[in-house]
């Protein structure tokens, strides 16, 4: 009798973000299809061949994508929305990067947060679907691991209820009706990978860590069991993270062979429905007990004590370590990071390190490792947290008094008063999210001047003059509230991370945050302080070039500490508040600095957000508190903006409106406006912009597309509070496409405040 190790998904990207280099070389005609399918072939192999050597018994096949696995699961079962539909046997690959990102005269599929994760998934449209096998790719992936590296893999493909429950366009009716087309186009994929000789299949629902509704049981009995029926020679894991899953008794009993569960983000509630009712002793667990969403190491003692509780329940020879969810949410390896700190690098595990605590833990279980060895492996952790970098005074004593920090500004209608004096905007003002095109040349002057190629000063030089360059674009696009463009900035996140003390950058530790797009989460190892100014130079240089405000851009509290690796021996809430102070220092700076616009931007509130119902008000509340502690201190005159982008914000309405920004901007053109109706049902007496056009997709908005969105927008909101704004930042963006798009939305708006004017005067 044995333990088996398993994972359930390892990082797309490479080592050195190949799988990013060799997608942007295709997207730019660079690449022909047959190389590009030859490079990435070549990156998949790689990422199965180092789980092999790592000794994992069941590697995850298929969790590789070209985009996105949500993406992935909608085209091979032909769910194509209306406007991306040809003539195609087969799902080509223009057409699947077309859904991703959009092309000319159609607009992307909208892409939206994967749980409470920072990865965006395209978000699949159904109306009018009608589901067809287009390819079993995971037929293709399985035989060519099979065949040129020996693995007989796990085949990984999202559930049928967690793909349709992450829809749109479609209602009860049409949902029971797809689910009953999907069925047995599933069981098609299992029945030629059974024949291709898969012995296990994982079968994603991560939807049943939600407060899934009654319905939802009928659901499952029916998939499940037609599974099990159809393909009755294949063992199926049903594998759910994030979370604890609701309705376990119901899900230990489906016909399936096993039950993947979290034991690391269950807050103990997993470990707890395993000691109350069991687990059936013809079926495996799955256990996720190293941590999938983290960079810490595990304490693999304590993971070992864990696993002890779980063998009263569980038999040996039926129990599977595995991480806690996909490794996708975590960089690929440690090794090459040699620019860190060794008492913070000793402390870190990737996903390559992490695949080892999978195997160690795997192998003490198997007798083959000792507990003083995992106690040895866990020396590093306890050398962190006992060192100067956990035990700052200042910050400590500030935690300790943090009620002594004023959380409330005056009246809102008095501080409207005053602003609008102070600022004399006209009607429907017009600016931007804050960053503008990092060019190659940006990039590379910055490359240069971390070498130290370029001196201190050179680099300042060369900062400025693009900072000029772009405040006179956008004074001749005839933009209202202008910004200095971010070109000093890498990431919103990762600049902050730089800055701030308690926080340090990894060299290589990227992850994927959609598409190609990868970023850098700062890492939060000790107390977060502030020790100088991080914002004010390039902020108040702006400033001197124009008459019109420029606004001072900050990333808030919620997230840095949503969009950053943060330690694991304090409170979120803890390290949420030690950040808000820090935050509230540089707010102070730039208003003595005369800056009296502040945009502290909270693009990842709502992803915070617990899966749980019951545990959001707490989270909304420690939010909203974090954020009016670090803009609270300012005078009336001070205009605070803040941006939140590519959510539902029906359910936290309220807490936006708690926020108390004076100016609030809201992505809505990519969810095509459905954001809107909120508004219509809560009165929002602040000023606010609905961002009226995509930035991730490389087209340029026409007219008639913005004046639709600022139509829609209007018809519930007061034209004296809106503001015309993209709705994100422009960073990505091509120069040409950026100018282009900005003076279709100038005009836009302009066109607006003539009718309004005429109306007016009436």
């Amino acid at each position: 009798m044995s333990v088996k190790s398993a994972n359930i998904g390892y990082p797309r990207i490479g080592e050195n973000r190949e799988w990013k280099k060799v997608l942007e070389l295709f997207w730019s005609d660079q690449l022909s299809e047959e190389q590009f399918e030859t490079e990435m072939r070549e990156l998949r192999l790689s990422h199965l061949r180092k789980q092999k050597e790592q000794k994992i018994d069941l590697i995850p096949i298929g969790d590789f994508s070209y985009y996105d696995h949500v993406l992935d699961t909608a085209v091979m079962f032909g769910l194509i929305p209306e406007r991306f539909k040809k003539e195609e046997n087969q799902v080509s690959l223009r057409t699947y990067f077309e859904i991703a990102r959009g092309s000319k005269g159609k607009v992307a599929s909208e892409m939206t947060k994967w749980f409470n994760t920072n990865y965006h998934y395209i978000v699949p449209e159904l109306k009018n679907a009608n589901p067809k096998l287009s390819e079993n790719r995971l037929l293709k992936l399985y035989l060519e691991a099979k065949e040129q590296l020996g693995i007989n893999g796990k085949p990984v493909i999202l559930g049928p209820i967690t793909l349709l429950s992450l829809s749109k366009g479609i209602d009860d009716q049409k949902r029971a009706e797809l689910l009953t087309s999907l069925i047995p186009l599933y069981i098609h994929v299992f029945k030629e990978l059974k024949d291709a000789g898969a012995e296990w299949i994982q079968i994603d629902e991560p939807i049943l860590v939600k407060d899934v509704k009654g319905e939802t049981i009928n659901e499952l009995k029916q998939v499940y069991t037609e599974f099990n029926r159809e393909v009755p020679d294949v063992n199926f894991v049903l594998q759910t993270y994030y979370e604890s899953i609701e309705l376990y008794e119901t899900i230990i009993q489906l016909p399936i062979q096993g039950i993947g569960l979290d034991f690391v983000h269950d807050e103990g509630v997993n470990l707890e429905h395993l000691k109350n009712h069991g687990f059936p002793s013809e079926k495996f667990l799955f256990a996720g007990v190293v941590d999938g969403r983290n960079i810490w190491k595990s304490d693999l003692v304590n993971q070992s004590f864990l696993l002890k509780e779980v063998l009263n329940v569980v038999q040996l020879d039926r129990l599977i370590i595995q991480p806690s969810c996909s490794l996708l949410h975590v960089p690929v390896s440690v090794e090459k990071e040699k620019e860190l700190p060794t008492q913070i690098k000793d402390a870190l595990a990737f996903a390559d390190e992490k695949l080892t605590e999978v195997t160690m833990l795997t192998e003490f279980y198997n007798n083959n490792l000792s507990i003083a060895e995992l106690e040895q492996y866990g020396h590093a952790r306890n050398l962190l947290q006992h060192s100067e970098y956990r035990n700052v005074q200042e910050v400590k004593e500030a935690m300790e008094n943090i009620k002594g920090y004023s959380t409330e500004r005056s009246n809102t209608l008095n501080r409207k008063k005053v602003q609008a004096e102070r600022f004399h905007l006209p009607v429907l003002p017009t600016t931007t999210i804050g960053s503008f095109p990092q060019s190659k040349e940006v990039r590379k002057q910055r490359l240069k001047w971390r070498k130290g190629e370029l001196s201190d000063q050179e680099y300042e030089i060369y900062i400025q003059n693009e900072i000029k360059r772009w405040i006179d674009i956008q004074e001749e696009l005839g933009l209202d509230v202008l910004v200095h463009g971010e070109f000093e900035r890498t990431d919103m996140v990762e600049f902050f991370g730089e800055k701030l003390e308690g926080v340090i950058m990894t060299k290589f530790g990227w992850v994927q945050s959609y598409g190609s797009r990868c970023v850098k989460p700062p890492v939060i190892f000790g107390d977060v302080h502030c020790l100088g100014e991080m914002t004010v130079k390039e902020t108040v240089f702006a400033q001197t070039l124009t008459d019109k405000p420029v606004k001072g851009m900050l990333t808030g509290p919620v997230t840095i500490v949503n969009w950053s690796f943060v330690r694991d021996d304090i409170s979120r809430t803890e390290v949420l508040n030690q950040i808000a102070l820090a935050i509230r220092k540089e707010v102070e700076l730039l208003e003595e600095h005369e800056i009296n616009m502040i945009q502290v931007d909270e693009a990842a509130l709502r992803e915070g957000l617990p899966l749980k119902e019951e545990k959001t008000e707490g989270y909304l509340n420690a939010a909203v508190h974090a954020f009016k502690l670090a803009t609270s201190s300012v005078k009336e005159e001070t205009q605070i903006h803040t941006h939140m982008c590519y959510s539902n914000f029906d359910d936290i309405i309220h807490a936006i409106d708690a926020l108390d920004a004076d100016v609030i901007s809201i992505e809505t053109s990519r969810s095509h406006g459905e954001l809107i109706s909120s508004f219509e049902k809560h009165h929002y007496n602040k000023g606010i912009g609905l961002g009226v056009y995509d930035i991730h997709s490389p087209r340029v908005p026409t007219l008639e597309e913005l004046t639709q969105n600022i139509e829609r927008a209007l018809e519930v909101l007061d034209y004296h509070a809106f503001w015309v704004n993209p709705d994100c930042g422009l960073k990505t963006r091509g120069e040409t496409e950026t100018v282009e798009a900005l003076k279709v939305m100038v005009e836009a708006a302009k066109a607006f405040r003539s009718k309004l004017s005429i109306v007016e005067s009436v």
